[in-house]
């Protein structure tokens, strides 16, 4: 009869009205896997990093020596395309200490990020693209520190061994391992300061998160050059695109990649927009500002 049809049709009416509704209440409440500003409501402190304690959380790979440096002013030059057209170069290379991550190269940039390496910040996921390139990351900076970082189970099993080969060719290189230990410790700091567990959160520590810290250990004040702040890439309107790297012109675009691991929840992910809301948290805490552009 009509009248059931107009009732069937009105309840699916009102079904499918809801189902609208709950997608676009999932879709705003997905932008952000980490609702930060809820997390850090409760009244606490970080650890103090400083405390840390450099010679047990980094292990030698080249002799037996212990991670002992010091700096009083550090410079970190990350890898992004917001340092290309700054000239800074000569004033990345005036600084105590400079600090790089993974293969970012200075040959061909050198004018805007400089050549000058204190230490090299390396993921387990870009060893080989540093290793295999000698001339580029350990001939020209010869003072350089490498710190190479990855999952214990990695690192013991061969790419501790292929570090050590390079070490026997190149017999003036320095590098050093995280602990084992140490990587807890990495992992306890992400919960602490996000309230997620890094693990059950689907999320891979980024090598700036371990680069921010390692300077915090190593450095009493820290300059960070090309890092955008965390509320960057939702200005309205948007920012002009830039390539994800300086050194990948065809790369991916910078704030297309952030958004994208912030909000995935399939397999893992960095969670770089949520990392740089913790750093603007330890800012005045540890002595970090920035730069190109300036974080207010």
């Amino acid at each position: 009869s009509p009248r059931p049809q107009s009732q069937r049709a009105a309840a699916l009416g009102v079904l499918f009205a809801l189902i609208m509704l709950l997608i676009i209440y999932s879709s705003g409440n997905g932008s952000e896997v980490f609702p930060y500003s809820r997390l850090r409501g409760r009244a606490r402190r970080p650890p103090d990093l400083k405390k840390w304690g450099v010679k047990s959380g980094y292990l030698p790979v080249c002799g037996n020596k212990t991670l002992t440096a010091r700096c009083h002013q550090c410079v970190i030059v990350t890898s992004s395309s917001h340092l290309l057209g700054t000239h800074l170069g000569t004033v990345i290379d005036g600084a105590e200490c400079t600090i790089r991550m993974n293969d970012a190269p200075t040959t061909g940039y050198s004018a805007d990020v400089g050549n000058k390496t204190s230490f090299r910040v390396v993921a387990h996921s870009s060893l080989y693209r540093v290793l295999k390139r000698p001339q580029e990351f350990v001939n020209k900076t010869p003072e350089t520190i490498f710190i190479f970082w990855g999952p214990p189970t990695k690192m013991q099993k061969s790419l501790l061994k292929i570090i050590q080969r390079v070490c026997a060719s190149f017999p003036n290189m320095t590098a050093y391992v995280v602990s084992p230990g140490r990587m807890k410790q990495f992992d306890d700091l992400f919960r602490g300061e996000t309230g997620k567990d890094r693990e059950k959160s689907r999320s891979w520590l980024s090598t700036g998160w371990f680069t921010m810290v390692i300077a915090v250990e190593l450095c009493d004040a820290i300059h960070v050059y090309g890092m955008v702040p965390p509320s960057y890439c939702g200005r309205h309107p948007p920012p002009r695109r830039l390539p994800y790297h300086y050194y990948e012109p065809k790369g991916p675009d910078e704030c297309t990649t952030y958004i994208h691991n912030e909000r995935s929840r399939r397999g893992n992910h960095h969670r770089f927009i949520t990392e740089k809301r913790v750093f603007a948290s330890w800012a005045t805490l540890y002595n970090i500002t920035f730069s190109h552009p300036t974080w207010t």
